[in-house]
């Protein structure tokens, strides 16, 4: 994604409150959904009837059959199939890719883009994804504590700020910018994101610390929409990728790769991180050493599939970035198709912020059209997302979990279709959706 060059401060984002998306609802009395199927994701089946008593935010208990519960609201999706909140583990909520993208970084305001991000985080609640990991943007922590406040509405944020890269890689913020401002703003450094040595590294980290990431992003190799020629050389040494990881364990950080080269993904997967994003070009050896270090995979094929077509349009993107995403964009899917026929651990994620928020359940159908069945593609986004976040607490109905509920008319297992058109969202027991 390309990036405004300023960071937006806590205060753009202050500013919003009173004209934003619509504030969080004040959680409710107790509910009980009466759901005509319940997916289980712990097991990846299709229970029958379910009734799920929720209360002050927790899921209560878990019922066989259609039920009244005492004292609770009743919400009636006899004709729908409930599952857990879908977790959508690559985003990028500061921003929408167009024709206009790499102008609007030099043109716009740190505002625009969080006036901006408000109304991304608002559609992608409303399409069922209660949680998300955003992979870079400096507005996604601003946005995280504004949701978490309750001021505007949108899913769980996990951020990682600023994306860690080398000079000249995937997410070094000069790319493209002509001598005169490159000599203005000086070198990019470890502050900025951007590192050449181990030291640089460790300095990365701690200082996405500081700035209060959740998560730590590395742009292990090349990208499609950044304004260089490669989109896959490998951008980062061993050693640097395992100075990132070792520093981030000390704050409790997990790590992501961006990568789409070969070596590139070799060395992030030595390197000890927790996830490759993209892996366009990942071999059977790529794809025996993540399942030996337990590395997830997390595909975004509709990131590829988008920009292969937008390549397909004059002057959509520049002329160093066509190539590109003419290339790269049209092989993640099938390297999704590869990775799972070899047992490679899989996790949802599309990158969405290339496409258009709130179109994330998308993803669901190219998994599926890729092979992989619909009940792991749900997995993908509830109990295995979980896991990829280090977390217990969500991704599966049981009781003592998160009230992070969606609905979908029908039945997904059968038609995956049906996650387009979602019905119901609740998250922490309050109802964001109920279009029944």
């Amino acid at each position: 994604m390309i990036r405004p060059h300023a960071a937006a401060p806590l205060a753009v984002l202050s500013c919003l409150f009173a004209a934003a998306a619509q504030a969080a609802p004040t959680p409710a009395e107790p509910t009980a959904l009466r759901c005509g199927k319940l997916f289980d994701a712990r097991s990846g089946k299709l229970l029958g009837a379910h009734t799920i008593t929720v209360r002050d935010g927790k899921i209560a208990q878990v019922q066989a059959g259609l039920n009244d519960v005492a004292g609770a609201r009743a919400v009636d999706l006899s004709q729908h199939t409930c599952t857990p909140g879908w977790t959508d583990l690559h985003v990028h909520l500061g921003g929408q890719s167009s024709a206009q993208s790499y102008s609007e970084g030099f043109r716009l305001d740190p505002v625009d883009f969080a006036f901006r991000a408000v109304g991304y985080a608002n559609k992608t609640l409303m399409a069922g994804f209660t949680s998300v990991r955003d992979l870079g943007g400096e507005v996604s922590p601003h946005l995280r504590d504004a949701i978490n406040q309750g001021l505007v509405s949108g899913p769980r944020i996990w951020a990682a700020g600023k994306s860690i890269a080398t000079t000249g890689g995937h997410a070094d913020p000069t790319n493209g910018m002509n001598d005169a401002l490159s000599h203005l703003i000086g070198p990019p450094g470890p502050t900025e994101g951007v590192i050449n040595s181990i030291d640089d590294a460790r300095q990365a980290v701690r200082q996405r610390y500081k700035e209060g990431s959740d998560v730590i992003k590395i742009t292990a190799t090349g990208g499609v929409l950044s304004y260089a020629k490669s989109g896959d050389a490998p951008q980062f040494t061993v050693d640097e990728v395992k100075a990132i990881v070792d520093t981030a364990k000390d704050y409790g950080y997990r790590v992501a790769a961006h990568a789409h080269g070969e070596e590139g993904m070799k060395r992030a997967v030595l390197g000890g991180v927790t996830s490759i994003e993209h892996g366009t070009y990942m071999s059977p050896e790529v794809m025996s050493l993540m399942k030996q270090r337990g590395t997830w995979y997390v595909p975004t094929v509709y990131a590829g599939r988008f920009v292969a077509d937008k390549a397909k349009i004059d002057g959509y993107f520049p002329d160093v970035v066509r190539p590109k995403a003419a290339r790269i964009g049209a092989m993640i899917q099938q390297t999704a198709a590869s990775a799972y026929k070899n047992g490679v651990k899989i996790a949802f994620g599309t990158d969405m912020g290339v496409g258009p928020h709130g179109d994330n359940a998308r993803e669901f159908v190219y998994m599926v059209e890729a092979g992989i069945p619909a009940a792991v593609a749900l997995q993908a986004a509830t109990i295995r997302a979980a896991e990829v976040l280090g977390v217990e607490d969500q991704g599966t109905i049981e009781t003592g979990k998160r009230a992070d509920i969606v609905a979908v008319k029908g039945d997904p297992i059968a038609d995956i279709n049906a996650v387009l058109d979602v019905a119901f969202v609740m998250k922490d027991g309050t109802v964001y959706k109920q279009a029944l």
